[in-house]
């Protein structure tokens, strides 16, 4: 379906390097704009990837290559109707966005939030295309599916990500900081809650007692994305501090369940509901910090994909896409190395 052979990608890290040191060097002398953006998720339709991320309106980028990444507009001209009074100190930015396909159409899920507050809620947005140059290409917004209020919920409502169960029935997890990382059921049209609104802990760490019930307290877990592969669900989540340039803690750990709703287990059996989780990768003199992973199947391979804060650029973010492979516990590793290796290319 998509044309892998021309890239960069696929020729590995070494000829991705080279091909952007020869286009510096023989089209413009000064480096290719790489993309700037926080918690990426990525889906495909026909050739092209798309690539939405937080922002105003919810970023959107365009590529067919997973390097060259174009402009494709916003999801949002401005913001959702119920959003301000969801959420009175909403500041503009839609946050944490997941996309997923469903019977030809596209789901976008999207986090409204009072930085540093659980008065959040997630919403849904639907279209028929992504393809922003079809006449078909419109987001029809769905409206809120889950809220949470001080005092009312120990959760978050934010950072929503979608999984199927081996029945095809949608699940929904989200979560950042308060009582952890948690999964609901969806009900068929995917805008809400199932009936039964029964709330599963996935990960979570200690809480000190008697911490007041509108701060988020010091366990720094949040981003939830449940990946299926190998006969397991894999819970991915990201650990530390976000958004703080190079003093930036952020990094990710996995688990992994036999079933969706749980437990999920680290690799010495400690269940992340319990403050268990393997690290995966972490940041370095270069990368001080990154996380909010997603990950993929495309064309057989398979990726995770996140953003990292690049010491060199003044701890600025940027997209990176990491081969990801499985050692022979059927566990993912990444390659640190390709922090450096890969460096996307905003084409303006």
């Amino acid at each position: 379906m998509f044309r892998y052979a021309p890239s960069p990608l696929r020729a590995g890290a070494a000829a991705l390097t080279g091909l952007l040191l020869s286009a510096c060097s023989h089209a413009d002398p000064q480096p290719p704009r790489q993309v700037s953006i926080h918690d990426p998720v990525m889906t495909q339709e026909g050739d092209s990837y798309y690539l939405f991320s937080t922002g105003p309106g919810i970023t959107i980028y365009r590529s067919d290559n997973l390097v060259d990444w174009q402009p494709a507009g916003r999801a949002f001209p401005g913001e959702p109707d119920w959003a301000r009074e969801a959420v009175p100190d909403f500041a503009g930015h839609l946050w944490a966005p997941d996309i997923i396909a469903r019977h030809g159409r596209f789901y976008l899920y999207y986090s409204v939030s009072a930085f540093g507050k659980n008065t959040s809620a997630m919403g849904v947005a639907i279209n028929e295309t992504l393809d922003p140059d079809s006449p078909d290409y419109q987001w029809k917004d769905q409206g809120m599916v889950l809220q949470s209020i001080p005092h009312r919920d120990n959760w978050n409502a934010i950072d929503p990500n979608i999984v199927l169960d081996d029945e095809g029935t949608a699940w929904m997890s989200f979560g950042s900081f308060w009582g952890g990382l948690k999964l609901v059921k969806l009900d068929e049209t995917w805008t809400a809650p199932s009936e039964s609104r029964e709330w599963h802990t996935l990960a979570r760490g200690e809480r000190p007692p008697f911490t007041p019930a509108d701060q988020a307290g010091p366990e720094e877990i949040e981003a939830p994305f449940i990946f299926r592969k190998h006969g397991y669900y894999y819970l991915f989540i990201s650990r530390g501090l976000c958004c703080r340039g190079d003093d930036s803690t952020y990094r990710l750990a996995v688990g992994r369940a036999k079933e969706v709703t749980g437990p999920y287990l680290d690799k010495n059996g400690k269940d992340m509901a319990n403050g268990g989780g393997s690290p995966l990768i972490a940041g370095n003199e270069r990368w001080p910090g990154l996380g909010h992973n997603s990950a993929y199947t495309f064309d057989g391979r398979d990726y995770l994909v996140l953003h990292a804060y690049a010491a060199a650029d003044d701890g600025l973010q940027k997209l990176k896409i990491l081969d990801m492979k499985w050692d022979d516990e059927l566990w993912p590793v990444v390659d640190p190395a390709q922090l450096d290796s890969y460096q996307s290319r905003l084409v303006e």
